[in-house]
């Protein structure tokens, strides 16, 4: 067991650090389908320096290193027992090596464990087969892409596609309306495992099982492959894009499976998972247990270098009509004012980090610091504290926004915030105190988390650790920090144009195609 527990840390460590075969090489068809010089093209590039930078460090590509989900299989008489206190050894050893972001919250108190342990944490799945190896896959999805999964069921009404029917072409309907949903909150472009039937539990359970499958498999049910096939080429027409700037890649993998149900419930359930598609898998020797063999590893390997000297390249030829705009924070209202929708800006100074646990403090108590005109990062980094006590980041990529918009507008003009930094964009009420505020809301790139902490020069200090580190407020010195400026005082949202326009083009699907 004890070089089991060493085989489930190298997984664990190889799982948040370095992306799979088959993910890579999707990523890379993506940034060739796209044109040099858009706000995609940039996205994708940033996110090609992040995966290798990912590669080099041995540090966590997102910092929302997820729920960690195992799926495995043992041959009979292997001790379930002693695994499973095997492998939740070795998550607390990488959550205190920093490889994993302490995840695990208490849903009474809202206390953190620290430790990525905690009741129902970390999944583990077990099932028993004849082989005479232990087969253990590992996926890691952040809270992002989780809260994008959707599940329908039919017959229902679906926003711009009408009627969806108990038949394949409901079915239809349905995933092409999750891909639209999710829009770019989930860090598109994505991936998503399609669950068909079972009851509201085993329905979700078979679409993040999907997940599992390789990106290149061919589904060996004929129906369901044409229908695979057929998402991969038609939600890519939507337009939404990377990060959902829009652009040409908005989907890129599609699974599905299918399972018996009863005769009342007919669910399609949807696992959405982000560019960051972190799953792993090795096969164990049962009597030492040490690894024998990584899987995932068919196929040609991505040299993430080589691909940014490419888009180097590209981007020298076509740099577009984008405004590049250096910020020093902190900001003037006539600053923010001057910036527009579509604008680069590259931020030097201080931005301090706010999620969730934070926007509901402020709105009852004052701020620990001044943060008149300054900037809130939504972000949650994986950090790490030296022998002299001083804190590192680690990781620091954008959280979602959307989960701050009952606050956000109200928090930007009692304290005097000029900026927010997420991704995925934010709603209504705050487009409007966007406007009547003076102030902006900056897309970052989505999972790239060593991209980002790259950036952050120094930790000036912090505030409200109790509520543990990912919600805690970190003092950040920053220097040259990319962001697209997607929503402005002035009224304009990148994110309601896009949502828009992929609305309108996702009803040229509502006829009929499967019979």
């Amino acid at each position: 067991m004890e070089k089991f527990q060493e085989s489930m840390y190298q997984l664990i460590v190889e799982t948040s650090t370095k992306l799979p075969k088959d993910v890579r090489r999707a990523i890379v068809r993506a940034k060739a389908r796209e044109n040099a010089g858009t706000r995609a093209a940039m996205a994708l590039t940033t996110i090609a320096g992040n995966i290798k930078m990912a590669d080099e460090n041995v540090s966590p590509i997102c910092q929302d290193t997820g729920l960690p989900t195992f799926k495995i299989k043992v041959p009979v008489g292997v001790n379930q027992i002693k695994m499973k206190e095997a492998i939740r050894n070795a998550i607390a050893q990488a959550t205190k090596d920093g490889k994993l972001r302490p995840n695990s919250v208490d849903s009474l108190t809202g206390e953190n464990s620290g430790d990525n342990l905690g009741d129902g944490v970390p999944v583990i799945k077990f099932e028993q087969w004849e082989k005479d190896y232990i087969d253990v896959r590992l996926i890691l999805k952040g809270g992002g892409c989780e809260n994008k999964n959707i599940q329908y069921s039919l017959p229902c009404e679906l926003e711009g596609l009408g009627r969806a029917g108990r038949d394949l072409d409901g079915i239809r309907k349905c995933i092409l309306h999750a891909v639209y949903q999710a829009q770019g909150q989930g860090c598109s472009a994505g991936f998503i495992g399609v669950g068909i039937g079972g009851d509201r539990s085993s329905g979700y359970e078979l679409a993040k099982e999907q997940l599992f499958r390789s990106v290149d498999d061919i589904n060996p049910n004929e129906e369901l492959r044409q229908l695979e096939e057929y998402i991969m080429e038609n939600a890519n027409k939507l337009g939404i894009g990377t990060m959902g700037f829009g652009g040409e890649t908005t989907l890129l993998g599609c699974k599905i499976g299918a399972m018996h149900r009863i005769p009342a419930s007919f669910f399609v359930s949807v696992a959405y998972n982000c560019w960051a598609f972190r799953r792993l898998g090795v096969k164990i020797n049962p009597e030492t247990g040490d690894i024998q063999e990584w899987l995932y590893q068919e196929g040609e390997d991505v040299d993430f270098a080589k691909e940014l000297e490419k888009a180097e390249e590209k981007a020298s030829v076509n740099m577009g009509e984008t405004r590049e705009i250096v910020l020093e924070a902190p900001l003037t209202e006539e600053q923010v004012r001057q910036l527009k929708v579509g604008d680069v800006v590259r931020i030097n100074g201080m931005m301090y980090t706010g999620r969730d646990a934070i926007h509901k403090y402020l709105m009852d108590h004052d701020a620990p610091v001044d943060l008149n005109g300054q900037i809130i990062y939504h972000c949650g980094p994986v950090m790490l504290k030296d022998e002299e006590g001083k804190w590192h980041v680690k990781a620091a990529g954008p959280t979602t926004s959307i989960r701050e918009e009952p606050y956000q507008g109200d928090i930007m003009k009692k304290f005097g915030i000029r900026a927010v930094i997420g991704k995925g964009g934010m709603g209504a009420k705050t487009l409007a105190a966007l406007k009547e505020h003076g102030g902006v809301y900056l897309n970052a790139i989505g999972g790239a988390a060593q991209y980002y902490a790259d950036c952050i020069k120094s930790v000036e200090g912090v505030d409200l650790l109790e509520f543990g580190i990912p919600e805690a407020m970190w003092h950040l010195k920053v220097e040259n920090f990319t962001a697209v400026v997607t929503m402005d005082s002035h009224g304009n949202s990148l994110h309601e144009d896009v949502e828009k326009s992929s609305l309108e083009k996702l009803a040229q699907f509502k006829e009929p195609v499967f019979k």
